[in-house]
């Protein structure tokens, strides 16, 4: 599956690895919650980066703790009318303050990528190399929000509220 990160398709770094499988050496991982939960204490002393897919049924909070030693986090889609990884993905980003890698891995669709975006995932597992070609077409279709979001974009209520600030202020 193609990987796209901040807007362009890349190669994926990260191996992932079963929870029966050995780590390799050298290599970026991603695991599962079990295995990393599991490990987390020997996972620090590695010298390679490890990443984490964390179950969209399972609270974020509970990651917390572990934020420090991690590299990546994979956040899962298992099916296209399920959106909890939007939540966990903002409240990675707003109140857990994580700034590393977001990932969305699993039934990840076309006209989920802006979402996607504005909810804090800077990579985005696509199911067809035709959708990440079409990732940037995507994220540019709208350009006011009502909603305010993670990424930059100032809603149309913040913008409006700094022409009246800004207006009121001469």
């Amino acid at each position: 599956m193609p990987l796209i990160e901040n807007g362009h398709i890349v190669e994926d770094k990260y191996v992932r690895v079963s929870d029966e499988d050995a780590l390799p050496e050298g290599v970026p991982v991603l695991v599962g919650v079990d295995r990393f939960l599991k490990e987390a204490e020997a996972l620090k002393g590695r010298q390679a980066p490890v990443g984490v897919i964390w179950p969209n049924n399972r609270p974020i909070a509970e990651i917390a703790p572990y934020l420090g030693q991690l590299s990546l986090i994979a956040l899962n889609f298992p099916i296209f009318r399920d959106g909890r990884a939007y939540s966990q993905a903002r409240l990675l980003r707003e109140r857990l303050g994580w700034t590393g890698p977001l990932r969305a891995i699993g039934n990840v669709l076309r006209d989920q990528f802006l979402l996607m975006q504005r909810s804090g995932f800077d990579q985005i597992e696509a199911v067809k190399e035709a959708d990440a070609e079409a990732f940037d077409e995507a994220v540019h279709r709208y350009t006011v929000f009502y909603q305010p979001a993670t990424d930059e974009r100032p809603s149309l209520l913040r913008q409006r509220l700094g022409r009246t600030l800004t207006g009121a202020a001469r």
